[in-house]
């Protein structure tokens, strides 16, 4: 991404003296080599040549030196650091004037971080989350006057290579299921609400994992909330078809309900259907964030809150970015953002084995959130990460109290990231929360919570063991944030029991 033009250049020549006309200076004239040097160069070289045929041996052992691939690479690689110290207060430069109002300096800095990137390596982790941050400020500066938006199933599509590439969706979606499952020990009716399905990646281990229960799996509902289908094609009932299937295979008693909603303020308690007697678990990967507002706005994730609490769940599990990326200053958002960003693209090589293509999708969807913390204001920028203590001042305040997740969800945490990934990665405790880092540093961090005063009780406060039914008995109308028919097929649900489907 080279300019035409650097934006210095070193003189070749020295510099001609102010108020002279270069054109006016004699030549320079040239040097006649000294006789004394001339003769003494020329009896080295005969010595030299004298010897070698004298000794044969001379020669071999002093061959011509030649760079030493070791020293050259190291040179190379220090150059690239001191060019990338220069990118890096180059783009802060660029932000700082952004801030500041004053768009023809942040411009100027712009072309040179261009430039800059001509003496960096694309391969390496700083110069490509140099181009995506570049790229974006192009975009702020220079909005492009139509500008496609990514629809939901490139979103799903981006975030299922993010899955493959790198253990930071593996851990989010374990750590949540072994809380999940802890808390529905001993419950004969179990719900889990989805606030974001996408194609159910995490579900599969769940279902898995209580078909092996000790005494028998319970009955299952899973309620999955996504977008609407733009096509009028039912692909919330796509997944739970599948979900379904392997419930089937392993004898789980299960029933799949989409409920379909532009975004989460939009869903109602009464939307979820949820049963007396059963146990309750919301789950939220990577979606509060994108609920909060600026400060003077009134932001729907209180009224999200509001909802989960209301309903006194079991378990919410909640897996965020480690980050703090809502602050009002564009510079210290940005800044923030451009180190966090950093560590995430460093860890992305040591974790991704495939590389190439599935590298390179996995990077479009980091690419989209950094599009947006840059170049979103407003109700605009969606991408608001906020740290793990931030989180835990808001979810108190909305009625939930932690639950602690303990030395096994640790233990088998850390297993889990050194089966798919390499060194570097590491799981710790924070106060009964786990975070995934990169070099000591979190990336993402892992809580779990409950309806505070009763320690999440069951649903209704009755008793799941004294509660029987089947999966037909479920309701067969899917919720949507209209209360009309999520899918084409006017609202069906999938449900499925030992004695077959019902439609």
């Amino acid at each position: 991404m080279a300019m035409d033009t650097f934006p210095f250049q070193w003189p070749m020549d020295p510099a001609v003296p102010s108020g002279l006309d270069a054109g006016l200076l004699p030549p320079p004239s040239p040097v006649a080599p000294d006789d004394g040097v001339a003769y003494y160069a020329a009896a080295e070289a005969d010595v030299a040549a004298a010897a070698a045929a004298a000794v044969p041996e001379f020669a071999a052992a002093f061959p011509p030196c030649a760079p030493d691939a070791a020293a050259v690479l190291a040179m190379r690689r220090e150059e690239e650091e001191v060019a990338g110290i220069r990118l890096v207060h180059l783009l802060m430069s660029c932000g700082g004037a952004i801030e500041a109002g004053d768009n023809a300096l942040a411009s100027a800095h712009l072309a040179d971080a261009h430039a800059a990137l001509a003496a960096i390596s694309a391969a390496s982790g700083i110069g490509r989350v140099a181009v995506h941050f570049t790229t974006a400020l192009s975009r702020r500066l220079f909005p492009s006057p139509v500008a496609p938006p990514t629809t939901d199933a490139e979103h799903a599509f981006l975030y299922h290579h993010f899955y493959e590439a790198c253990p930071y969706l593996k851990f989010a979606h374990f750590t949540a299921n072994q809380a999940i499952l802890e808390a529905f020990h001993g419950c004969d009716h179990v719900h889990v609400i989805d606030f974001s399905l996408m194609q159910g990646l995490q579900w599969p281990a769940l279902i898995q994992a209580l078909a092996l229960r000790p005494g028998g799996p319970p009955f299952l509902r899973i309620t999955g909330i996504g977008p609407p289908s733009p096509t009028g094609h039912d692909e919330l009932r796509d997944v739970g078809l599948r979900l379904a299937d392997l419930a089937r295979s392993v004898r789980v008693r299960f029933s799949f309900r989409g409920v379909a909603a532009n975004s989460l303020d939009e869903v109602r308690p009464w939307m979820l259907q949820i049963a007396p007697g059963e146990a309750v678990a919301f789950n939220s990967v990577l979606q509060l964030h994108r609920l909060l507002g600026d400060p003077a706005d009134q932001a729907p994730i209180d009224a999200v809150l509001d909802c989960v609490a209301s309903v006194r769940p079991k378990i919410f599990t909640v897996i965020e970015q480690e980050a703090d990326h809502n602050k009002t200053g564009f510079l210290d958002r940005f800044t923030e953002a451009l180190f966090y960003y950093s560590a995430v693209f460093d860890s992305l090589d040591a974790a991704s084995a495939s590389g190439g293509a599935g590298n390179a999708m996995a990077e479009a969807y980091l690419q989209r959130e950094i599009c947006d913390i840059v170049c979103g204001e407003g109700a605009a920028r969606r991408e608001r990460h906020e740290p793990l203590s931030r989180w835990r001042d808001r979810l108190t305040r909305a009625g939930l109290s932690a639950v602690p997740l303990g030395s096994n969800a640790l233990r088998q945490a850390r297993m889990l990231v050194g089966l798919f990934s390499g060194e570097g990665h590491g799981v710790e405790e924070a106060d009964g929360c786990l975070t995934l880092g990169w070099h000591g540093r979190p990336l993402f961090s892992a809580s779990a919570w409950e309806a505070a005063g009763d320690g999440g009780g069951d649903n209704n406060n009755s008793n799941n063991s004294n509660i029987s039914g089947s999966s037909g008995s479920d309701s067969n109308n899917s919720g949507s944030s209209n209360g009309k028919s999520s899918g084409a097929r006017g609202g069906s649900s999938v449900c499925l029991s030992r004695e077959g489907w019902f439609d």
